[in-house]
C-alpha cells in the first residue's frame, strides 16, 4: 500500500475510533532539539528539549552550523525518549508533525527529514507547522484558550501582532520592521557584557535597576500603524554607553538595563492596547521567548484589567522553543484534514498568514 494511502487509511481509523488522537512533534527550527507527545492538542503527555544554550554562548549567538550539527546528533536520542516517556509506541501515534519553518534552514531540514522518515515508514499524517504557530498555541496547553483571539509574539526573530479568527486562521496585523524585541534584548546583554542569551540577563539586572533613570526612544511610526521599530531604541542606548564610555563616567548598567527593557515593554503594550481596541478583540495571548520576561506579563495583566478582557501567556518553560507547542498547533491542522506530503521541506522564510 502507497503511502498516501496509508495515510489515509490512518486517518479514518482513527476518526472512526472516537477515541484520543496523540501526535508526535518535533522542533529543530534553531538552537532547540525537541520532542513531544500531545493528546487532543491539550494534554502534554511527554516533552524532551535538548538545549545547545552552553554551545553557543561563547559565541554570544546561535552559529547555524552548530546547530546543525548538534540536531543531528541529538533527533533520534530526544524522539526516542519522548515516546518512551508518553509510554507509546509509533504504531500508537495517529500523526507526525514538525516545524517546517521559519528558522535556521539546516536545522529545519534534520527535523523535517526525521518527521518525513517517520511518517513514511509508518504510514501515518505528516503535519507541517509554522512556528509562529506553535507559539500561539502554546497558551492552550496552559490555559486551554480558544480563538479568535489577538496574539503578540515576541521572540528573538519576531515581534508580530496577530488576529487568530474563530476559524483558527492568522492575519497579521504589525511586525517589527528591523530588529526583533528578543533580538534587541540579546544585542544590549551584550554591550552592557552580560552574556547570552541576552533576555533573562537583561532581566535579571533591571530588576535592580531604575526603568526612569534614561528615557530611551519608543518608536510610534504612526498613531494607526500596528508595525515595531527597534533599531532607533538599540541604537540609542549603544549611544549612551559610549558617551560614558568617552567621559570615563561609571556606567549604571542595572539602571540602563531597567530603562531600556522598560522602553521595550512599553512600546509592545502600547500596540497590543490600539489593536485591541481597532478589533474589538476580547483576549490577548502574549507569546514567544521573550513573553517569560515578568515584567512584560506584569504589564499585560495591568493592560488587560484596565481593558477587561482576557489575558492567556503560557506557562514561563513553553515560552522558549519546545515541541509540546507544535503538537497543539499540529492537532489544530489534523482536525481540519490539512496534511503535507513527502514534498515538505524546511523554508526559511515563510508567511504565517499562508499557514
Amino acid at each position: 500500500m502507497r503511502w498516501n494511502e496509508r495515510m489515509q487509511q490512518h486517518y479514518e481509523e482513527d476518526i472512526r475510533s472516537g477515541g484520543p488522537t496523540y501526535i508526535l512533534a518535533i522542533e529543530s527550527s534553531c538552537d532547540e532539539t525537541a520532542a513531544a507527545v500531545i493528546r487532543d492538542g491539550r494534554v502534554i503527555v511527554s516533552s524532551v528539549v535538548a538545549s545547545q544554550m552552553t554551545s553557543h554562548a561563547r559565541f554570544g549567538g546561535v552559529v547555524p552550523e552548530v546547530a546543525s550539527r548538534a540536531h543531528v546528533e541529538q533527533i533520534s536520542v530526544v524522539i526516542d525518549e519522548a515516546l518512551v516517556k508518553a509510554n507509546r509506541s509509533l504504531e500508537e501515534i495517529q500523526a507526525i508533525a514538525v516545524t517546517s519553518c521559519p528558522g535556521l534552514i539546516g536545522a529545519l531540514f534534520v527535523g523535517v527529514t526525521a518527521a518525513k522518515t517517520l511518517a513514511q515508514v509508518a504510514g501515518l499524517p505528516l503535519i507541517g507547522v509554522h512556528h509562529l504557530a506553535g507559539h500561539l498555541y502554546a497558551a492552550a496547553l496552559s490555559d486551554g484558550v480558544e480563538p479568535p483571539f489577538l496574539a503578540l509574539i515576541v521572540s528573538g526573530g519576531h515581534t508580530e501582532l496577530l488576529h487568530v479568527s474563530v476559524e483558527g486562521k492568522i492575519g497579521r496585523l504589525g511586525k517589527t520592521r528591523d530588529d526583533a524585541a528578543g533580538e534587541a534584548f540579546d544585542k544590549i546583554a551584550r554591550a552592557l557584557d552580560l552574556g547570552y542569551p541576552g533576555g533573562p540577563l537583561i532581566e535579571r539586572l533591571a530588576n535592580q535597576g531604575d526603568p526612569h533613570y534614561v528615557t530611551f526612544p519608543q518608536a510610534k511610526l504612526g498613531d494607526d500603524s500596528l508595525d515595531f521599530s527597534f533599531s532607533g531604541l538599540k541604537s540609542a542606548v549603544l549611544l549612551h554607553l559610549d558617551r560614558a564610555k568617552r567621559a570615563e563616567q561609571t556606567v549604571r548598567k542595572a539602571d540602563i538595563a531597567a530603562s531600556f527593557q522598560h522602553a521595550v515593554i512599553s512600546v509592545l503594550m502600547a500596540k497590543a492596547k490600539t489593536a485591541l481596541q481597532q478589533t474589538g478583540l476580547q483576549t490577548l495571548v502574549v507569546a514567544g521567548g521573550v513573553a517569560a520576561n515578568a515584567a512584560l506579563r506584569e504589564e499585560a495583566k495591568q493592560l488587560c484589567d484596565e481593558l477587561h478582557v482576557r489575558l492567556a501567556v503560557p506557562d514561563v518553560w513553553l515560552c522558549t522553543d519546545n515541541a509540546a507547542m507544535i503538537g497543539a498547533a499540529a492537532y489544530v491542522r489534523y482536525k481540519q484534514r490539512k496534511f503535507a506530503d513527502l514534498t515538505l521541506t524546511g523554508q526559511a522564510e515563510c508567511s504565517i498568514e499562508q499557514w
